[in-house]
């Protein structure tokens, strides 16, 4: 009897199993046949975290520049090029930003709509340093022509510093994934509003907190906080130009340290994506200490694996922002 017993409680855990099984089966088929989320491609970081943020679980978005590249040196590769093809939509920059000119021929493109969520804002022109030798323009004029080395830009790309032009490259955004996936444009606009008023508490935030900070000038590695000194009424002083390859002469060099001792300024802020040599060789001359202001250009793949995001990071900004500017 006993036996018997066994072998009728073996033939009902199979029978459990086999009905474990099929309901998993079925599951599965449900899941495969669910329908293809709306493909898009970002060109750098900022345009691919909005994006993210706008399109929510109804796109699929993917970056093209590598995690932790430096965007003034990202070219998009020939699989890029070719992966572009598979998308609805790709979402840049553009002002000078990226080298879109491969991505943007019809050959590239065919089908692809391909929007700049820059377009309408007004730029800010590029700086070039007062102080280079005539060598240094013979070069910079060399390389305008050849185009192989990206120096001075002529406008300023990084408008997204400024939480206010980064909402209406958010709207912009939206209106393109409305357009080529109208069935979910409410899903868009409503994502969108609900990102703007974050971006609104960002820029109230940071004009409460700078309003009352006692000092008003940044030293920066490179010039890319332009727009962010506009908007919070600071004076940005870079060791180098817009490009943060470029190298600054030793008379510039020796100008940024005297006005540091001579305002006794007690932070110098570098990136996480430049080297932090000449902002750590400026900080030595004047005993000045080191603080990271992040232009938001990129995130590592370590920062991206904490969770990190333009919110986030801004936010971490505005906290080394407060600590520098104290009197």
């Amino acid at each position: 009897m006993r036996h018997i017993t066994r072998i009728g409680l073996v033939l009902l855990l199979c029978a459990a199993v086999l009905v474990t099984l099929a309901g998993c089966g079925t599951k599965t088929k449900s899941t495969q046949s669910a329908p293809d989320k709306l493909k898009v491609f970002a060109t750098v970081y900022p345009v691919y975290d909005f994006a993210r943020q706008v399109g929510g679980d109804k796109i699929e978005v993917a970056m093209l520049m590598p995690p932790g590249a430096e965007p003034h040196d990202w070219e998009p590769t020939a699989q890029d090029i070719v992966k572009i093809k598979s998308a609805k939509l790709v979402l840049y920059h553009g002002a000078g930003l990226e080298p879109v000119d491969k991505l943007l021929s019809k050959d590239v493109l065919a089908t692809v709509k391909a929007v700049e969520v820059s377009k309408g804002i007004p730029l800010l022109a590029g700086e070039e340093d007062e102080d280079e030798d005539e060598a240094s323009h013979q070069q910079h004029d060399k390389d305008k022509q050849t185009d192989q080395h990206k120096h001075e830009s002529e406008t300023d790309p990084h408008v997204w510093l400024d939480p206010v032009y980064a909402q209406q490259e958010v709207k912009a955004i939206a209106e393109a994934l409305s357009e080529v996936d109208p069935a979910n444009k409410d899903y868009y606009q409503k994502n969108a509003e609900r990102f703007i008023q974050e971006l609104v508490k960002l820029d109230s935030d940071y004009q409460t907190t700078l309003s009352k900070a006692g000092r008003r000038d940044i030293i920066t590695t490179h010039i890319a906080f332009g727009y962010l000194a506009k908007r919070y009424n600071l004076e940005q002083i870079g060791i180098m130009g817009l490009a943060p390859d470029s190298e600054p002469t030793a008379d510039k060099m020796a100008k940024v340290v005297d006005f540091c001792r001579t305002h006794q300024v007690k932070y110098i802020f570098f990136e996480t994506l430049v080297s932090p040599k000449l902002a750590d060789t400026i900080a030595k001359e004047t005993g000045a200490g080191l603080l990271v202001l992040n232009p938001v250009e990129n995130l590592t793949a370590e920062e991206m694996k904490q969770g990190k995001d333009y919110l986030s990071v801004m936010r971490e900004n505005l906290a080394n922002l407060e600590k520098a500017l104290q009197k």
